[in-house]
Formats: C-alpha cells, structure tokens, sequence
C-alpha cells in the first residue's frame, strides 16, 4: 500500500509540474505565435535533410542565407532562410523511414509548404552508375513491408489476411531457399512484397487506397533534366579521387527499407527484380507522405557506395560519404536556383523575424 502511495504521489507531482499543454501534445502558444507569423511569409520550399552531415555542408552554402529564426517543435527543430530568394524550411529527420514519416508530416502540418526538396546518400544497386553520381528517381518505393510467408506453405498457398484484401501476391517475393546453404530444409521460407497502404489527404478518410511505385513531381522531375551537365567533385584531396567523373543522373527508380543495405547478393536480386539505382533508408516515407498530402516532392541521391561492394577492411562510405554530401548539396542547389528562376511569383524578400 505505501508503494501505490508513494508511486501516486509522484504521478500528482508530475501532472503538478509539467505544463498542461505538454501533457496534452498541443502547440504552446509562443510556439504557435511564431508558426503564425512565418506562414503569413510563406510559402515555403520544405528542405527534408535526413541527418547533420548531410544538412551541414547546406550551412555552410554561400547560396543558403539563414535567418536569425527557428522554431524547435517535438524533437525537431525547423530552420528557415533563402537559396536564391526562395524561401526554404530545412528539417532533419533522423535515421529511417518512421522518423522521416513523422518529420515530414510535421513540417506539412505546421507549415505553409508549396513543395518538398529531400536530398541525402545512398548505396548503389545499379551497375551502371558510380561512386559521387546524384540520381534523381522518378519512383520510390518501401520494399520492407513484407508479408512473411509460413513455414511450409508455397506459392500457390494463401497468405495471412490475403483473403480480406491486406496483402496481395502482385509484386512478388524473394524465395529464401535461393540463398539458404540448406536448401532442402529451409525455415525462413519466402517473403512477399507488399504496397503500402495509404490515405489520400483528399479522400474519403480510412478509406484506404495502395501504392508501391510513388511518382515524384512531374513538374519538378522535367526541371530536374537540366541539372544532367552539372559539374560535380570528383576528389576528395589532392591523392584520393574517384576514377569516374561523377554525373547527374535521372533514373527510373528507387528504394528504401528500415535497413543499411551492405549485402552483395541482395543488392543484386533488388536490381534485378526492380531495376532500382539508390537504396535508402529514407526516402519513400518522404514519398509516401508527400503524395498522401498532393504535395510535390523530389528527392536527389548522391551514390556513395556500392551496397555490399566494398571490403570489410575498406568501405567505400567512409572514404566516400563527405564527397558524395556535398555533391547531393550541389545539385540541390542548383535545383532550387532552376526553380526559383521559373517561379514568377518569388518575391524575394528574405525572413527577418
């Protein structure tokens, strides 16, 4: 009895001493003061970074002038400036598809956002392409959302919750057994891949549609175009250089998983299946969340390791990761300055507050 006591006691003084609207989750008001005054400046070309050593070399752009502004709100703080007169939000989300779901959804939410520019590294699945090349996807998809078949059952066999219309057997599956040393017993069966489920800002709420090729902005792909002769690093000190110039690419497609891919064989079968170049860990949830809300978005990836192609004593990322930060910065960029050029209404007024 003197525990529960004891253990109500401290619950009282917890809900003494925390502010109600913490409590709650709500906006406290000098924050949402603040949200009001730079929406009335808006909108904003949304900057959706996934860590600081991808955003610092934006930073230290001589294009990105920051203001003296910026708002910290549920473990993200949001910083506002102008590349080239456009009025630009930067966020970083940190590692993942579940924090970069919930950042981007954020930033949608809070702010008046026009667009979305998401911008990192990736491993590279595409042999055609190099270390320090920015590929620019026209599709993203999530291939971690799986249906995990049971032991024992075979293609032909229904899958979980397949008969209420949950998963479907459209996109495939990787069969196990084709990389199993014990073929004839193989435990961990087949996977099936799956769409997402989502829920379109303008439909009918629970509602729920599916997606699992999610197309980037048409507008923003075509300006893109214009960005395939930029001149990107190729060294990353006057001994350690690439032996491919790198280049700006546009490509058919990417992926993304809650998982650091550095696994030669699923490199390999994720290429063959899907003829995808980036692999992330990031950028669908960006895709996804954008294309719930019809906001257009891109998403640019500068190729710093063959996924699964380096050697346990020297992997490419760890040379070549500063190298490829910043030639996705370049592009972004640059990006940026095409679409602030076409953009007849940029006022050019830089955010003072």
């Amino acid at each position: 009895m003197a525990t529960l006591n004891l253990f109500l006691s401290v619950i009282f003084i917890f809900l003494t001493i925390i502010p109600h609207h913490i409590i709650n989750g709500e906006i406290p008001e000098k924050t949402q003061s603040l949200i009001n005054k730079v929406n009335k400046k808006g909108p904003y070309l949304g900057l959706v970074i996934p860590n600081l050593f991808e955003m610092n070399p934006l930073l230290q752009h001589p294009s990105y002038k920051p203001s003296n502004l910026t708002i910290d709100f549920s473990g993200r703080r949001f910083r506002f400036g102008t590349i080239s007169e456009e009025k630009v939000i930067l966020v970083m989300t940190g590692l993942a598809m579940i924090n970069a779901g919930i950042t981007t959804q954020l930033l949608l939410n809070l702010f008046n956002v026009k667009g979305v520019v998401h911008y990192g590294i990736a491993g590279n699945a595409n042999p055609s392409l190099n270390i320090g090349d920015v590929v620019i996807p026209h599709y993203w998809s999530h291939t971690a959302l799986w249906n995990w078949q049971r032991y024992g059952d075979g293609e032909e066999d229904l899958l979980s919750l397949e008969a209420n219309g949950d998963y479907t057997r459209e996109i495939g599956y990787i069969k196990f057994a084709d990389y199993s040393t014990n073929v004839s017993d193989n435990l961990l069966n087949n996977v099936w891949y799956q769409p997402e489920e989502i829920f379109p800002v303008d439909g009918t709420p629970e509602e729920r549609q599916h997606a699992f090729w999610v197309p980037v902005d048409s507008n923003y792909f075509n300006i893109s175009k214009k960005l395939q002769d930029l001149k990107l690093e190729n060294c990353i000190n006057s001994t350690t250089c690439l032996s491919n110039p790198p280049k700006v690419t546009r490509t058919s497609r990417g992926t993304s998983a809650s998982i650091f891919l550095d696994n030669a064989a699923y490199r390999d079968f994720l290429y063959k299946k899907f003829k995808v170049s980036p692999v992330d860990m990031e950028s669908a949830a960006v895709a996804l969340i954008c294309f719930q809300q019809r906001v257009p978005f891109i998403t640019f990836r500068a190729l710093s390791d063959l996924a699964g192609g380096g050697s346990s004593g020297s992997n490419e990322a760890d040379i070549f990761a500063p190298l490829a930060a910043n030639n996705s910065v370049t592009v972004v960029v640059e990006f940026i300055k095409l679409l602030s050029g076409l953009n007849a209404q940029v006022s050019g007024d830089v955010l003072l507050v």
